[in-house]
């Protein structure tokens, strides 16, 4: 008897939590996505009062009515369509696309910002032409701002003699929005491939963003490999131009599109790992996997080798940026 009064009380508080927890959602969802802005905040505090009211009321429904109304929520959330028609920042204004042509590849739309500090740029979209035959490999940027659980992943394609091409996967902004981690689990941000220049993506990052410090890696990715990710990538890049996506922070984001682009290109499902979603720790989570060259280095010196940050501020402007900052980094070659 006791047991099972014991086992009751567990349910009953695990349901409280649950309805909790799809209470505060739907009202959140209210409060950033409704796309009237004058009614979010009276809307959301109707919604929040009037579940938790009717939760205290009809205490046998005490779970089914915010269950109830997180499902119309979710109906009414997930009907929110994106765009590719607003009035984006200037770093964001265009989206790539790219034409394939047996081995070559056509890229529009390639983002090539000249910065005078972060917010003070000019941006040129430019066409540029690539052969898959040059595809040697490909590297990975690792990102941190602040805490050590959360980095920003961008991948470099080596197409060697044609240069590199670095893919940033981000939040397309419009004018005057900044990043928001809790606005990320939301519908507030479409998403982008920005396909750029090492002198703008890396080293905006380096260079004129405060506070942020980049890892430069090489990947054991062979030719063929690199290709296939490039292509998967390709294939999403043009996806996007013409049917736009949300981004969310927790199932659509830079590092989850890089897993599903490295499982498609495999052939097999994605390789679930909890550092997918904490990519702070996406670089650990490589070298376990053996994906990194690592010359026979720990991971901590391996990492520390890697830190680009003051090469690329000497070699800031520099036509050559792309070969001085890999100069005597584990996996890169004394020519690149």
């Amino acid at each position: 008897m006791r047991e099972r009064k014991w086992l009751r009380r567990v349910g009953i508080g695990v349901e409280a939590v649950i309805a909790v927890v799809l209470t505060l959602w739907a009202t959140a969802a209210f409060y950033f996505d409704l796309p009237s802005t004058s009614f979010r905040k009276p809307v959301a505090a109707i919604y929040l009062i009037g579940i938790s009211a009717g939760a205290l009321f009809y205490r046998r429904l005490a779970f089914l009515i915010p269950l109830a109304g997180f499902v119309l929520v979710l109906a009414w959330w997930l009907s929110l369509q994106p765009s590719n028609s607003r009035n984006w920042q200037a770093d964001v204004a265009e989206t790539a696309w790219a034409e394939v042509n047996g081995d070559q590849v056509t890229i529009h739309n390639v983002r090539n910002c000249d910065y005078r500090a972060e917010f003070d740029y000019d941006c040129k979209w430019e066409t540029r032409t690539f052969h898959l035959s040059k595809l040697t490999g490909l590297d990975i940027a690792i990102t941190y701002w602040g805490s050590p659980w959360i980095a920003h992943p961008i991948v470099s394609f080596d197409f060697g003699d044609e240069g590199h091409v670095p893919i940033s996967i981000e939040t397309r902004k419009i004018v005057g929005q900044g990043y928001s981690a809790i606005l990320g689990f939301f519908r507030q941000y479409e998403l982008m491939y920005i396909v750029s220049d090492e002198r703008d993506l890396i080293r905006l990052r380096t260079n004129y963003r405060t506070g942020e410090e980049v890892y430069l890696f090489r990947t054991v990715a062979k030719p063929e490999q690199a290709r296939g990710l490039f292509l998967e990538y390709v294939d999403h890049i043009n996806r996007l131009h013409s049917k736009p996506e949300w981004y969310n922070a927790l199932t659509n984001n830079c590092t989850t599109n890089i897993a599903v682009a490295e499982a498609a290109r495999e052939g097999i499902g994605v390789r679930w790992d909890w550092r997918i979603l904490l990519n702070g720790h996406a670089d650990e989570m490589m070298y376990e996997r053996h994906q990194l060259v690592t010359e026979g280095l720990p991971l901590q010196e391996l990492k520390k080798r890697a830190h680009i940050n003051a090469a690329a501020r000497l070699a800031d402007k520099d036509p050559q940026f792309s070969a001085r900052i890999r100069e005597g980094r584990p996996g890169f070659s004394s020519e690149r």
